[in-house]
């Protein structure tokens, strides 16, 4: 489990100018729900001074998500639109006294939010539609610019870094090479070389049996949802890093199916804490079902 500072916990139970504001005259919205996070800020500023008078905040997302955006809105409530805009996405995890690496992306969320917002009240066009960078993850529809802007502002050196701080990588992998480019790129502007085998720093271990019982316990807690629309999901194998599943019902062979298999890895990563790969047993021909579970 992540360690959640006192701050952290703090917004996410008790959060800080949640819902509609009325009156808003700057709304930026970002992220989306089928990638797992999505965010509204909404200001109300004073036209004369462009001094924000007050924020609020909808969102759908982790404690971590709704702990920065509760943050955010506190921070900037009596700043001008361009003192808004020098909050950087550090400074609403220093504010919540630290976030896991793995929730930075919630921080950056944030920080985009805020720009998106000023630029709707300042009527200038702001968007995420990657006009001006080459897409790089289509899992979570990050571009290059982002990860370059990204690695920049926060000195990241690894691809496990840039998926912690913008969640790109952590669906199916395919982009990692695209993300290695992009910091050789940027770290040998700062004479730096990339080294591919370096890693962040690992969280403490779990032991072989826990582990197993955390991935069972994970799968449990999606089946519900799926088993709602009629279908359902089967734990067929786990060999080191890939965890290897069934789909079943109406979820095999849907059109959603690719999102489903991201969803699901995505909660196994926030669950252990660790980067692992979700495959479809049409993907492995030596898990049949009923095999048992391993520990590579």
């Amino acid at each position: 489990m992540w360690d959640y500072s006192e701050k952290v916990k703090e917004h996410f139970y008790n959060p800080r100018n949640a819902g509609p504001l009325d009156g808003a005259n700057g709304i930026g919205d970002v992220g989306s729900i089928s990638c797992g996070d999505a965010l509204r800020l909404m200001l109300k500023v004073e036209p004369e001074s462009e001094r924000i008078l007050d924020a609020h905040f909808q969102t759908f997302g982790c404690g971590s998500a709704i702990a920065s955006s509760s943050a955010l809105t506190e921070m900037i409530k009596g700043m001008t639109l361009d003192e808004a805009l020098e909050v950087s996405n550090q400074d609403i995890a220093d504010f919540l006294d630290g976030l896991p690496p793995e929730k930075m992306h919630c921080s950056v969320m944030g920080r985009e939010a805020l720009q998106a917002a000023v630029a709707n009240y300042r009527g200038e066009e702001w968007s995420d539609d990657h006009e001006e960078g080459a897409l790089i993850c289509k899992c979570f529809a990050i571009d290059a610019v982002m990860i370059e802007d990204t690695i920049r502002a926060n000195n990241l050196s690894t691809v496990e870094d840039v998926t912690n701080y913008t969640k790109a990588g952590g669906g199916c992998a395919a982009c990692h090479e695209g993300i290695e480019e992009i910091l050789g790129k940027v770290l040998a502007e700062k004479g730096e070389a990339f080294d591919p085998t370096a890693k962040a720093e690992p969280a403490p271990a779990m032991g072989n049996l826990a582990r197993i019982r955390k991935i069972e316990q994970t799968i449990e807690m999606i089946r519900p949802n799926l088993q709602r629309d009629h279908g359902d999901i089967d734990l067929i194998d786990i060999d080191g890093k890939n965890i290897y599943v069934a789909l079943k019902g109406a979820c095999m062979g849907c059109q959603m199916e690719a999102v489903t298999l991201g969803g699901v890895q995505q909660k196994l990563i926030e669950a252990l804490g660790e980067f692992v790969k979700v495959v479809p047993v049409g993907a492995h021909k030596h898990a049949p079902a009923g095999a048992a579970l391993t520990e590579a």
